[in-house]
């Protein structure tokens, strides 16, 4: 069950039940699945979504963020990024 609290860097993210996470090509970007629709993601949800595999904690995710992009200091994007998914649902933290 999904926990109301707020995520933390050592929280286990992984997509939600009822939903997929694929790329579109004809959207040109990534999108959740379920079964009553489809959320059309930015490049920023794209890219912490596909990360949330339900093994690596969001420290992890932050770190390969920081790498990809060589960017500093999106901790606090992510979890708050994190926060809105768990709210939605897309998303279920360990």
């Amino acid at each position: 069950m999904t926990s109301a609290a707020a995520p933390t860097l050592q929280a286990v993210p992984r997509i939600g039940r009822g939903f997929r996470l694929q790329w579109e090509p004809a959207q040109d970007c990534h999108v959740l699945l379920y079964p009553e629709g489809m959320v059309k993601l930015n490049q920023s949800a794209g890219e912490i979504l596909k990360r949330c595999d339900g093994a690596k904690p969001l420290a992890a995710i932050v770190t390969e963020l920081e790498q990809a992009f060589a960017a500093q200091g999106l901790e606090k994007d992510v979890l708050a990024f994190v926060a809105i998914a768990q709210q939605q649902r897309w998303l279920e933290l360990a």
